[in-house]
């Protein structure tokens, strides 16, 4: 598109934000010409939207040349209510959480049809999980993800019901009907299980936090390895963890 495939009828302020978005976990540092490649854009336009970047912050340029995020751009992001704010407010329940079963615990809100982990603390000795502070996953397959998924609006429901449900085990649900059986079971009990969906060694039990007009903005999750407790053991804990949260939240922020 913009290398020369035809003319580009973006806005700038798109163009910039596919250069930002070229960023991932996997490619945290990237040259000029990488960065053009991947955002779709011309190398000059590349080259001058990465010093605009620079000079505000939003970008670092190290001295081999490569391109960073800036700390300037988490510092905005960190005014986010549903990001670091958030996790102020909930972090002494999940520090007493982890305390109490030096399990992972994570925290993790709803964008569109994926969820981002907002924090996560991993115990020393606890089940590896594939997450990371602000990463993304698919909502239908872990424990904090089918809550958020279950008290999402009813338009949000319906697309990722009919979307592509990606099975990264054997046993992640990917049939709707079953799914939305599981959505209508935990809205009823309060807590989600899922066990074995995203790696066969990993149970996840969640519960939601709520903000007010009691409107779920969130939620909490224990991840323990399969097979060494009882989910319906972990679910008060998590409960207990996320009407905390959910006390505290209400009166700061409106969902």
């Amino acid at each position: 598109m913009g290398n020369g495939a035809g003319a580009d009828t973006r806005s700038v302020t798109a163009k910039v934000l596919a250069m930002l978005e070229a960023f991932t976990p996997a490619t945290p540092d990237l040259s000029l010409s990488e960065l053009a490649r991947r955002a779709g854009v011309s190398l000059p336009t590349a080259h001058r939207r990465a010093a605009e970047l620079v000079r505000w912050g939003a970008l670092e340029r190290g001295t081999d040349g490569r391109y960073r995020i800036g700390l300037r751009l988490w510092e905005v992001a960190s005014l986010a209510p549903r990001g670091l704010a958030l996790r102020d407010v909930a972090m002494p329940f999940l520090e007493d959480l982890y305390e109490v079963t030096h399990e992972n615990v994570q925290l993790a809100v709803r964008e569109g049809l994926e969820l981002v982990f907002v924090e996560r603390i991993a115990g020393r000795y606890a089940v590896p999980v594939l997450t990371r502070v602000g990463g993304r996953f698919a909502l239908h397959a872990t424990g904090v993800g089918l809550v958020l998924l279950a008290h999402a609006p009813t338009e949000v429901q319906q697309q990722a019901l009919t979307s592509p449900l990606h099975a990264y085990t054997p046993k992640t649900i990917t049939d709707p009907d079953r799914l939305r059986e599981v959505l209508a079971a935990v809205r009823r009990g309060g807590y989600a299980v899922s066990d074995g969906q995203v790696t066969l060694d990993a149970l996840s039990v969640a519960a939601p936090i709520r903000g007010r007009n009691d409107e779920v903005v969130a939620a909490v999750s224990l991840v323990v390895r399969a097979g060494t407790a009882e989910p319906m053991n972990l679910v008060p804990l998590v409960q207990a963890a996320g009407r905390g949260i959910s006390r505290m939240l209400q009166p700061r922020f409106a969902g």
